[in-house]
């Protein structure tokens, strides 16, 4: 079966020298969840722009669902790859409808295929479409922004996901409930998903492998109990620093 992604030998260096990401490489299937957990400037969020080309590789290559994505035409390859960010990136003058089936529109969808996908997706993330198609982003909670950029993310049906720190931003109780909503949906939804975040607990909650970032390098990679268990430097000091405590060691 061909794997949702895969990095090979990705690197970007910047014009003055300095390597941002280098050598990172990993394969992720459909229906897994490859966390990419590390400090700020460790090269989690570069390594997710080279996947989408928001940013072009120095070296490596990246394929998409088995295309390389360096031959795909910028907007197709993205077309391609659901995106959440942490700011969600709504667009205010759109209705929660516009904006889950915007790609479906550029897609040229037939209207009432888009207006079952926009259905279908806001029951899949808990909102009641009744009362949500016609809400503008102002009318929306943080978490039911987030949710409804989960939706959008997922229009098209893209083999793909990136989310980028997408819960960072909202308050504890409702981080929390999120979280559990996505681990719920993870397996059910059957893409490959690239998950970048700075907190352990969060990773190991939402991975089914982690990929430690450290200085633009993959140090770790390995499933959440061989992330617990490892003796490798660099996990022991970031599991050290993080503290996931009992919750998550068990």
């Amino acid at each position: 079966m061909t794997a949702a992604l895969e990095v090979r030998g990705l690197g970007y260096v910047l014009p003055a020298g300095r390597n941002l990401v280098e050598n990172v490489s990993f394969t992720v299937g459909a229906g897994e969840t490859l966390v990419l957990l590390g400090r700020s400037g460790s090269g989690k969020t570069t390594t997710l722009k080279l996947i989408n080309r928001l940013l072009e590789p120095t070296a490596g290559e990246v394929l998409v669902a088995g295309e390389r994505a360096a031959g795909l035409e910028p907007t197709r390859l993205r077309r391609r790859i659901g995106y959440v960010i942490q700011e969600v990136g709504l667009f205010p003058h759109f209705t929660v409808a516009r904006n889950i089936g915007l790609v479906p529109r550029l897609e040229r969808w037939p209207a009432e295929r888009i207006a079952a996908r926009v259905h279908e997706l806001l029951t899949l993330v808990g909102l009641d479409p009744a009362a949500f198609v016609a809400r503008y982003p102002e009318q929306l909670s943080g978490g039911q922004r987030q949710r409804v950029g989960v939706a959008r993310a997922l229009a098209a049906d893209p083999p793909l996901l990136l989310l980028d720190e997408p819960f960072g931003a909202l308050d504890p109780i409702t981080r929390v409930e999120l979280q559990r909503e996505f681990r719920g949906l993870e397996g059910r939804l059957g893409k490959g998903i690239v998950f970048v975040t700075h907190d352990v607990r969060e990773g190991l909650m939402l991975g089914t492998r982690i990929g430690l970032m450290q200085g633009g390098r993959l140090a770790f990679l390995g499933t959440p109990d061989e992330f617990r268990a490892s003796t490798q430097p660099e996990a022991v000091a970031f599991m050290s620093a993080a503290d996931p405590g009992p919750a998550v060691r068990g």
